[in-house]
C-alpha cells in the first residue's frame, strides 16, 4: 500500500528555490517558454503557483490567478518524460479544485490553436472554446492566435 501512496502525485506551493527545475521543464516543453521573470512575478503577485511531485521529483507545475469570482489558468506544464500518463489531467483537476476553493465561478485560459493535445485536455475537462485572441503568442514565423476557453465551475 505505501508503494502505491509513494507514487501518487503530491502538490505544494512553488517557491523561488524551485525555479531552476521549473525553467528546465519549461524550456524543454515549449518553443516559446515563459521566462524566469514570468514565474518570479507570479510568485510575487501571490498567484497560486503549484508544484506536482512524484516521489519527491518535480514532474509538473501550474499557475492560476484568482480575482473576484474568476480564475485564469496561466500555465500548466508536465515534464516531457512524464507526459501521456494522465498527469496533466490530474494537475488540471487539482487546479480547478483550487479555483473552486477560492470561490471562482469560472476559469479561463488561452491555448495555441496548434496545441492539439492541450486543447483536447481542456475540452476533456469540460472547457468550451469561446473566442479567439488575435496575435497573442509569439512564434518563430510571426505571431499566433490564442483560443480562449472557459469552464463554468458549479
Amino acid at each position: 500500500m505505501s508503494a502505491q501512496l509513494d507514487n501518487l502525485p503530491q502538490y505544494r506551493g512553488m517557491t523561488a528555490e524551485d525555479l531552476d527545475c521549473v525553467m528546465a521543464i519549461e524550456n524543454e516543453v515549449y518553443a516559446q517558454p515563459w521566462t524566469r521573470g514570468n514565474f518570479h512575478d507570479s510568485l510575487v503577485a501571490g498567484y497560486h503557483c503549484r508544484i506536482m511531485e512524484l516521489s519527491g521529483e518535480i514532474v509538473g507545475y501550474s499557475v492560476v490567478s484568482v480575482g473576484a469570482d474568476e480564475a485564469h489558468l496561466l500555465n500548466l506544464s508536465i515534464a516531457a518524460q512524464w507526459q501521456r500518463r494522465g498527469l496533466g489531467r490530474e494537475l488540471l483537476k487539482f487546479m480547478i479544485g483550487l479555483a473552486r476553493e477560492f470561490l471562482a465561478h469560472k476559469i479561463y485560459l488561452e491555448v495555441r490553436p496548434s496545441n492539439l493535445a492541450g486543447r483536447a485536455l481542456y475540452a476533456g475537462a469540460g472547457f468550451s472554446e469561446i473566442a479567439t485572441r488575435r496575435d497573442y503568442y509569439p512564434g518563430p514565423g510571426g505571431r499566433e492566435d490564442a483560443v480562449i476557453m472557459e469552464l463554468v465551475l458549479k
